[in-house]
């Protein structure tokens, strides 16, 4: 998968939350992509037991597209290889 843009609510950060950056995050997203709204909140989960909610940054429907293929690359490449075989066809 790509990576996913998370955003804190407002007034809380790595600091009021006690984050360190070395705990593994656990979101909770949806099992299908295509559940996902754009601004839609999650809630993160650590390893250390602390939970929190934040807001997905994904602010258009193309950007989940790029996700769901693994990045914006992986979307282009698809792309390219899809049209190569229908002029192949033709």
């Amino acid at each position: 998968m790509g990576i996913i843009p998370l955003c804190f609510k407002a007034g809380e950060n790595t600091e009021t939350l006690g984050l360190t950056g070395h705990e593994r995050y656990n979101i909770d997203l949806p099992s299908n992509v295509s559940e996902i709204r754009p601004g839609q909140d999650v809630t993160v989960a650590t390893d250390n037991g602390k939970s929190f909610t934040c807001t997905l940054r994904f602010d258009t429907e193309m950007e989940l597209t790029y996700f769901d293929h693994g990045g914006i690359l992986q979307y282009v490449i698809r792309n390219l290889i899809s049209r190569q075989s229908l002029n192949q066809l033709q």
